[in-house]
């Protein structure tokens, strides 16, 4: 059974990483795309080095860490829009937002019986 506490500190390493690499993102972008100073893309470059280190932190395994990670990503850019840019999300922005978090909690939130295997078996090739 998940507990509560695990619960949190999973979101609060989706939500550093992700804060990490919009953040990240979007100073390169505005190095390249806007003409700022070649530093934003440093920092950037650092930034986005740190969202790398950060997942390494969550319990999970890297591929379920990575997938529910994506979903996350959504919602993070979604609201990333809407407050630093005024971008108010359309109807579909927010369907598929609902669709990636529900995603994410069938892919790292579902508990799992220690030794069950259901989808693709590498070992049958």
């Amino acid at each position: 059974m998940i507990k509560g506490k695990h619960i949190l500190y999973s979101l609060f390493f989706f939500f550093i990483a992700g804060l990490c690499e919009i953040c990240g993102g979007y100073l390169v972008w505005l190095w390249l795309r806007e003409s700022y100073s070649w530093i934003f893309g440093v920092l950037g470059g650092f930034v986005l080095f740190t969202y790398g280190v950060i997942p390494t932190f969550q319990k999970a395994h890297f591929h379920r860490t990575y997938a529910a990670y994506g979903g996350i990503f959504i919602l993070m850019a979604i609201g990333w829009g809407y407050f630093f840019e005024g971008i108010i999300p359309d109807m579909y922005d927010i369907i598929g937002t609902i669709i990636s978090v529900i995603g994410v909690i069938i892919i790292f939130y579902y508990p799992r019986k220690e030794n069950e295997k259901i989808g693709i078996d590498s070992s049958s090739n």
